[in-house]
């Protein structure tokens, strides 16, 4: 049965959540990026993107499915046997989200969409989070996930015979770019540790992250997959760390798996278009854009 059948009629309703913003998980995830100690003076204003460790949602555990994954889900399309990628996004700022403070968020699925391509069919679904306070929507988010179905054996085989980079990727190639600024340059921990810490931090508990025979023997994978969130906050991280001016905007797109322990390095700089923008990307000895984002600055 093709996927779109089994996605015809598929419109499910929006869903509000409201809560409080955490000061909690803001300390926490500066340790696990390493960050200085925060203090309330300093965190009353989440940074960009750490919104992520907010409003959480904790199946319980017969709900789960055999991957870690809830299997079911209001924005989960009811394809069989699903396997989902965090494919990319776009993210707005109107301001900071204020700690401490209530929150609602209203999400919804803004597009749905099939494409065949080399590896068969995949869905392609968006999801838009609008998150407000004080009745004005601070964070406008659009996230792109991909979804095959099936035991799909041609793609579990090439993941499992994809090269692991053992080097760093030179950086000679940006010897006369801006990216060769120390500040704009970033080598991030990707150890089974900080991987488990993240999924701990984001209620992930899908097992491609933190067990390594179900990543090597079920998903076909060379080893633990990096969460696709966690590369685009260390791109995000390292272009805030080197400007100090307000973040109003990410845009990302994860183009290849990076799996634990494999030496990669986030860089970036400046845009040649426009000065309110950095792009940076995260790479390695085997592809110079693992993942990409242009991280928007307030003028």
């Amino acid at each position: 049965m093709a996927l779109q059948d089994h996605l015809d009629g598929w419109t499910p309703d929006p869903v509000q959540d409201t809560g409080v913003i955490a000061a909690e998980p803001v300390a926490a995830l500066a340790a696990v990026l390493d960050l200085p100690p925060t203090t309330p003076s300093d965190t009353d204003r989440l940074p960009p993107l750490w919104h992520w460790l907010q409003l959480l949602e904790w199946p319980a555990r017969g709900e789960l499915g055999p991957d870690g994954h809830p299997a079911h889900g209001r924005f989960l399309p009811p394809i069989p046997d699903r396997r989902r990628m965090f494919a990319g996004g776009r993210v707005r700022f109107d301001g900071a989200l204020e700690i401490g403070a209530p929150v609602r968020r209203t999400s919804e699925v803004t597009d749905c969409t099939v494409k065949t391509g080399t590896s068969g069919e995949l869905a392609f679904v968006t999801v838009r989070s609008t998150w407000s306070q004080h009745g004005i929507d601070r964070v406008v988010e659009d996230i792109d996930y991909v979804y095959r179905s099936g035991d799909d054996t041609t793609s579990a085989q090439t993941r499992r015979h994809a090269p692991v980079p053992t080097e760093p990727p030179s950086d000679e190639s940006l010897s006369d770019e801006p990216g060769t600024d120390p500040a704009w340059r970033l080598v991030p921990d990707t150890s089974p540790v900080t991987l488990f810490r993240f999924s701990a931090l984001t209620a992930n508990s899908h097992r491609i992250h933190y067990d390594q025979a179900y990543a090597r023997d079920v998903e076909g994978y060379p080893d633990l997959v990096v969460h696709g969130p966690l590369l685009v906050l260390f791109m995000t991280e390292t272009a805030r760390r080197a400007d100090p001016r307000p973040v109003t905007g990410v845009t990302f797109r994860l183009r290849r798996p990076v799996f634990s322990g494999m030496p990669v390095v986030v860089r970036g700089g400046p845009a040649t278009d426009t000065a309110d923008t950095a792009a940076m990307t995260v790479a390695s000895a085997a592809d110079e854009r693992h993942a990409v984002a242009d991280v928007h600055f307030a003028h």
